[in-house]
């Protein structure tokens, strides 16, 4: 595996759209089904390049699963698209019956996740998303890093028999992956060795993680990122190595610290090895609409507040000798 360091940020919602536009033109088993957003999400392309694939619901997230399960009874691979934030909550239970309990072959797209929706509202911004679909039997839960990942964990999702879900981003994000990058299921990904501390992200704050891991190393601190693409199943081995390693750890994910990343962390360390570790994420309390820049800073997730949390970390480790 190889990592490139570049100031180039590409969207994954457009590598998103093109990929599955590709994956509908070669699988004639893939169908991909919008709620209204194909715009937004990308997959726009699919009903201008290859509309007998593409499957309208309007905006009627229940029916839209529905109708996910009906196809995929019949054999069928559909992909259904929409926000993050109406197919965690609007649509849960048709997902949770009809899709989940039975283990169909439904491909779950939450596009818009996060903080960062473009000044969407609050109404359209999910920081509850990966806790909702982590709780669910059998879900598969991915949250790629850039562009080159969101290709990748689509490939493995196309080839895998069963439900998925899969966090995307609205805005673009800095390259991290070569394109020679292989996904592997169920395994973390070391972005970066370190000895003091280990920053484990996923999805979008893996990019501010090694941001925050570089301004570490200016003041002395030898920060290990390991970023998690694969939250359910999570990689055990990886996290108690790091616990191991460097014996303090720093979840940060852009979510709220209940039930994403941080927990299912935590709930290893506790089982495994438990060591000093703190949580970024946004913290007990409702969102709002504003700049991006903004937002990351008045909700905790910034480099900055990595940055402060693997130095209080540190202390929690040294007190604890």
């Amino acid at each position: 595996m190889k990592t490139i360091k570049t100031a180039e940020k590409v969207s994954m919602r457009d590598i998103f759209g093109e990929t599955l536009l590709q994956l509908s033109i070669d699988d004639e088993k893939v169908y991909v089904i919008d709620g209204d957003l194909a715009n937004s999400t990308k997959i726009d392309k699919v009903a201008v390049e290859n509309p007998n694939k593409f499957l309208q619901m309007g905006i009627a997230e229940q029916n839209m699963m529905s109708v996910a399960a009906g196809l995929a009874t019949t054999g069928l691979q559909p992909w259904a698209a929409t926000f993050a934030a109406f197919l965690s909550k609007r649509a849960i239970d048709q997902i949770q019956v009809q899709i989940a309990q039975p283990e169909l072959n439904v491909k779950m797209i939450g596009g818009y996740s996060g903080l960062l929706t473009g000044l969407t509202g609050k109404t359209h911004q999910a920081l509850e998303d990966i806790a909702i679909f982590r709780s669910l039997a059998h879900m598969v839960v991915l949250a790629p890093a850039d562009s080159t990942e969101v290709k990748k964990v689509m490939e493995f999702a196309h080839q895998y028999e069963g439900p998925v879900y899969i966090r995307l981003a609205r805005d673009p994000y800095p390259v991290i992956f070569s394109e020679d990058y292989q996904y592997e299921f169920g395994k973390a990904v070391t972005l970066k060795e370190g000895k003091d501390v280990t920053i484990i992200s996923t999805g979008t704050e893996t990019s501010r993680s090694l941001e925050a891991a570089e301004q570490l190393e200016q003041e002395g601190v030898s920060a290990a990122v390991i970023h998690m693409p694969t939250v359910k199943p999570i990689d055990r081995e990886a996290i108690v190595t790091a616990a191991e390693t460097t014996g303090a750890i720093v979840t940060a994910e852009e979510h709220s610290i209940y039930g994403g990343l941080g927990s299912a962390v935590a709930e290893v360390l506790v089982e495994e090895k438990p060591v000093p570790m703190l949580r970024i994420g946004v913290r007990d309390r409702n969102s709002e609409s504003g700049p991006n820049e903004e937002m990351l800073e008045k909700y905790g997730i910034s480099p900055f507040y990595i940055v402060q949390a693997a130095k209080e970390v540190l202390k929690k480790k040294v007190s604890d000798r």
